[in-house]
């Protein structure tokens, strides 16, 4: 065992530099090699195999932010979780309650974004005795 602490991390700046040299030497020899013959298809944005059509500078609604920023707020969440698993028979019932409260809290902002209709993309349905 090496008595330099910083001669563990050798092999790993080793390969990190190996990678890195990989990754270039890729790039740059399909930049040199690579036929390049431009042509009218190969020109225009290609958007999911169709035709674009449109300005693409066109303003999208606001459900959309508020759907994404729901998706982080989510995503946040689940990776509170997954510590607490890990450690789970260390907290033994009082991580488990804490853990319901959280969720308990996490639910009621579910639900109440849900009765908002946040997350409702589509048409709205006539209401009763609105035809």
């Amino acid at each position: 065992m090496p008595d330099n602490y910083f001669a563990r991390y050798l092999p790993f700046l080793i390969h990190i530099l190996m990678a890195g040299g990989i990754a270039t030497a890729i790039v740059l020899l399909s930049w040199l090699v690579g036929v390049r013959k431009p042509t009218r298809a190969k020109l225009s944005p290609y958007e999911c195999g169709m035709t674009p059509v449109g300005d693409s500078r066109q303003r999208f609604s606001v459900k959309f932010y508020l759907v994404a920023m729901l998706f982080i707020l989510f995503d946040v969440e689940a990776v509170f979780i997954y510590p607490w698993a890990i450690i789970l028979r260390d907290l033994k019932r009082f991580g488990l309650w804490e853990m319901l409260v959280y969720i308990g809290i996490f639910l009621v902002g579910f639900f109440y974004v849900w009765k908002k209709g946040v997350l409702d993309w589509g048409e709205t349905s006539p209401k009763r005795g609105n035809f």
